[in-house]
């Protein structure tokens, strides 16, 4: 499974390379994705969920909605073209037209400085595991005319790491168009290809050394090793290290995920007694446990947030944030930090939120009143390439 999704990034970086280059897209190129949507979909399922096979004993149940789906959407856009497709989208998402063109209308114009913004649930949909979480041909067209037409500097910033797996594995646009900074922006690679961390002390790295290496021992178990191929996998983050017991299709019993979870939080325990060096976090999906950083506010130790990220980036990178304009997106209140970092540092910021709650909505615009809020990842997307084709 994993192998043919991987498969379906290399098609597709082709084809996204072909269509900025200006060649015709090969026919065999569609061929194969659509090879791939079938193999897919003869996978086995029980339960309306895909049976994807552990080894020769242990199976899991779960959903592809992801990969199906934005694989059907790219055969679409490819064989029918854009306007075409932008139908198609308006099929899945009630109130598609109405919600772009009020935003469009909104924010048309504006030549920003800096574009920040989350990947997953933001400007990419939510898939059940990250390693699979593959960048469709559509969704990279879009954001590359915005990132190449509307801002200065195009920054996506995750939690996730960079590789093995991480963003690059999965992302597919164009070399040289997006800053990607991962591990909350402890890691990022320039639009040279060069990778860059942020400080890390040697005690804090022996610390985190020791823990992953129990984590691994942990996972090699034959009753824990599905945890690392589920959701989020195991990720070893710069300064982070992130592992699921849980994901949005439901895959693990309740009681199951709840005991893993006690396993790993020993372990953090016995290496960390007095929490100095980690702070757990936990999503209900996955465990997130993060190196502090000293809080400047009153010398005490804090999570490591995409705030403390930007500010990294910023004096890396010479983003100049406090010229503006910004404009950052997000889908989380994880992600409200990017909002306020932005807001301390110029009045000229913008949001594009995917927010489904009304109290992410206040907050949102309790901290920056030019907010534009919308439901779903693929109406900011066709915002952000409606906003790079209109003056």
């Amino acid at each position: 499974f994993y192998s043919l999704m991987n498969e379906t990034r290399d098609i597709r970086v082709n084809i996204v390379n072909d269509i900025f280059s200006g060649r015709a897209i090969r026919p065999e190129a569609i061929t194969r994705l659509k090879n791939a949507l079938s193999g897919l979909e003869d996978i086995p399922e029980k339960n309306g969920r895909a049976v994807l096979l552990l080894d020769n004993d242990k199976t899991i149940e779960t959903e592809l909605t992801y990969e199906t789906r934005e694989l059907k959407k790219d055969i679409y856009y490819l064989e029918n073209g854009e306007e075409r497709f932008l139908g198609y989208l308006e099929k899945l998402h009630p109130g598609f037209p109405e919600a772009v063109e009020s935003v469009t209308r909104k924010l048309k114009g504006i030549q920003f400085n800096n574009f920040i913004t989350d990947r997953d649930g933001t400007i990419n949909n939510y898939c059940g595991r990250y390693r699979s979480s593959v960048q469709s041909v559509w969704n990279s067209v879009f954001l590359t005319r915005f990132a190449g037409n509307r801002a200065s500097n195009s920054v996506i910033i995750t939690s996730a790491p960079l590789s093995n797996p991480g963003i690059l594995d999965v992302s597919v646009n164009p070399e040289k168009t997006f800053i990607y900074a991962a591990s909350k922006a402890r890691e990022y690679v320039d639009l040279n290809g060069t990778r860059h961390t942020y400080p890390i002390s040697k005690a804090q790295q022996d610390k985190i050394n020791e823990l992953n290496r129990e984590l691994t021992l942990l996972l090699a178990r034959p009753e824990h090793e599905k945890y690392s191929l589920i959701g989020s996998g195991f990720q070893l983050k710069f300064g982070q290290t992130t592992i699921a017991r849980q994901d949005i299709s439901g895959s693990i019993p309740a009681g199951e995920s709840r005991a893993f979870q006690e396993l790993i939080e020993n372990i953090v325990h016995k290496i960390d007694p007095e929490k100095i060096f980690f702070r757990t976090e936990d999503t209900g999906y996955d465990i997130e446990i993060i190196l502090t950083v000293e809080n400047s506010a009153d010398n005490s130790s804090k999570d490591f947030d995409k705030g403390d990220g930007i500010s990294f980036l910023d004096s890396e990178l010479n983003l100049r944030l406090g010229r503006g304009p910004n404009l950052i997106s997000g889908d989380t209140s994880s992600d409200l930090c990017m909002i306020e970092h932005s807001m301390s540092a110029t009045a000229d910021t913008l949001v594009l939120f995917v927010a489904k709650d009304k109290s992410l909505e206040k907050k949102i615009i309790d901290i920056c009143p030019d907010s534009h809020l919308v439901k779903e990842p693929d109406i900011l997307v066709a915002i952000l390439n409606n906003l790079s084709m209109k003056g």
